[in-house]
């Protein structure tokens, strides 16, 4: 019954964010009743914290254990390893049952306020994604602290576009792309990242010389002269 309670929320809450769903509509599409929902999870913010947390544990968990095998094949890390490690449990949580539900919520939790996002986001993934920037950081000596985040946070935004299902690209490439092919999609997400994350250091910009202040002229200076 708890997992059905959240299988019905996690339709809600991809479908109509935070705000718009009621725990009516989801006791409705559950068949149970609002005090079972209440029983189980306490509020409406204890079950959306249930609904993320059970699908994005999961996909941190095994990125964690892809980088463990990685890091214990005895090679120096790769970058399309990495990236392939950090993309491919969302990609195979998109092929599941409620899954491709999931990677809709995902991409809407960040447009949710920021006291449910941004608790969620770190309970779930802080660990993993901080894992994957040392891992880069050590395939990428050539790039900074601060690139590395960039570049994971880039590629974050990327993915959950792509995996998403905003159907973009069946509308601009009717035919020519399949976004519902696994091995394209892969295919082409982790070319682009990769490419993105090999590319050379960005030039620092040279911060503008001051302006030299002109001598304020007063009164006295110009009587004198």
């Amino acid at each position: 019954m708890r997992d059905a309670i959240l299988d019905a929320a996690e339709v809600e809450f991809a479908a109509l964010g935070y705000a718009g769903t009621s725990l009516r509509n989801v006791a409705e599409r559950a068949n149970v009743t609002q005090a079972l929902i209440n029983y189980y999870f306490g509020s409406k913010n204890g079950l959306f914290e249930e609904v993320f947390l059970r699908r994005g544990r999961q996909i941190a968990e095994e990125r964690l254990q892809r980088l463990e095998v990685l890091r214990g094949s005895g090679k120096p890390l790769s970058v399309p390893d990495i990236v392939y490690a950090f993309l491919m449990p969302a990609l195979s949580m998109r092929e599941t049952d409620g899954g491709r539900t999931f990677m809709r919520l995902h991409a809407r939790l960040h447009t949710e306020p920021p006291e449910i996002s941004y608790k969620l986001r770190n309970q779930a993934y802080d660990e993993s994604t901080r894992a994957y920037a040392d891992a880069l950081r050590e395939a990428l000596p050539h790039l900074s602290e601060r690139d590395v985040y960039w570049r994971i946070t880039l590629m974050i935004g990327a993915y959950l576009y792509a995996f998403s299902d905003t159907h973009r690209l069946e509308e601009m490439a009717r035919g020519v792309c399949n976004p519902d092919d696994p091995d394209e999609i892969m295919t082409a997400i982790s070319s682009f990242v990769t490419a993105g994350m090999v590319a050379p250091a960005p030039a620092v910009p040279e911060a503008p010389a001051p302006k030299k202040r002109k001598p304020k002229v007063t009164k006295a200076s110009a009587t004198t002269a």
